[in-house]
């Protein structure tokens, strides 16, 4: 059995598999996600991008940055921004950050140099982000930024990645998430989509390569099985983004919601008979550690 590649994700600058975030729940009512995180936006704020999922060959590439076969392009969300500074080096003047912002205030697709606030919260601390999730101004310290916003603006500082695209790093076990074209780099937990262990205004969806996630729900209103979706975050918890041609009615022209679910128990797939729950990596494909039994409610193609 092949199946079509379905995951909503996207592939970053020098072709990383990243996905994208948006900071809203719609691209039209410009208001913040639920929980913040984008689920990340997570937030994350959610991004529209290429989609993957189980495929008879999906395989990544860690050393060529080659996004996993089966991935297919989606729409963007919009022009890709301007980088004024390398949130990586973090090369702006003393006394300022390299942020990701967004003038449209849908999400990230540049960066600027923003002040340090003074008596700058640390990470982990609550903070406030002005004018908005992607205004690029917050008062998180250097090296983090504000993250998981609810509809105030208010979230918690998180902690960007240090080291290099290729080598990054972050603190305890946390992982690096990179999306949005690079422009978003998060420190961020890992979790199992199958267990919602997800805070409260987060979700677990897969990071274009290898591991899940927690990061905020941009879902808002929609998000359940069978809404349209042209982001990695804004389908309800145990739910994910899913190319349209594996989920039953939906339209072509974006991807719909549809759930994960666990291959070694009966086939409970809203979409059944026609959907199945397929392996997540694909049959006969390697498969992560404590992640054998992931699966996908899709239609096999």
């Amino acid at each position: 059995m092949v199946v079509g590649a379905f995951v909503l994700t996207g592939c970053g600058k020098d072709g990383d598999a990243n996905t994208t975030k948006t900071q809203t729940s719609s691209a039209e009512d410009g208001n913040s996600e639920t929980g913040v995180g984008s689920g990340s936006t997570s937030v994350d704020p959610t991004k529209p991008t290429t989609t993957a999922g189980p495929t008879s060959d999906a395989t990544s590439d860690a050393e060529t940055g080659a996004p996993p076969t089966g991935f297919i392009p989606m729409n963007d969300g919009g022009p890709t921004g301007v980088k004024e500074c390398d949130i990586w080096k973090q090369d702006c003047p003393m006394g300022q950050k390299c942020m990701p912002w967004d003038p449209g205030g849908q999400s990230w697709n540049s960066t600027k140099c923003t002040d340090v606030a003074d008596n700058a919260a640390k990470v982990g601390d609550d903070c406030v982000a002005e004018g908005g999730g992607t205004s690029g101004v917050d008062n998180c310290e250097l090296g983090s930024m504000c993250w998981f916003l609810d509809a105030d603006n208010k979230g918690s500082c998180v902690e960007l990645c240090k080291g290099t695209p290729m080598a990054p790093t972050c603190s305890g076990d946390k992982i690096c998430d990179e999306s949005n074209e690079g422009v978003i780099i998060v420190c961020l937990e890992t979790c199992d989509p199958l267990a919602q262990s997800c805070p409260e205004g987060q979700i677990c969806f897969f990071d274009g390569v290898d591991t899940f996630i927690c990061d905020f729900d941009a879902s808002g209103d929609m998000g359940k099985y069978g809404d349209p979706c042209a982001y990695i975050n804004v389908c309800d918890y145990g739910l994910f983004c899913a190319n349209p041609e594996t989920v039953p009615g939906c339209p072509p022209d974006n991807g719909c919601c549809s759930p994960y679910c666990n291959i070694n128990e009966p086939n409970t797939c809203p979409g059944a008979p026609m959907q199945e729950c397929v392996p997540w990596y694909g049959e006969g494909n390697p498969t992560p550690p404590d992640q054998e039994n992931i699966g996908a409610c899709a239609v096999p193609v």
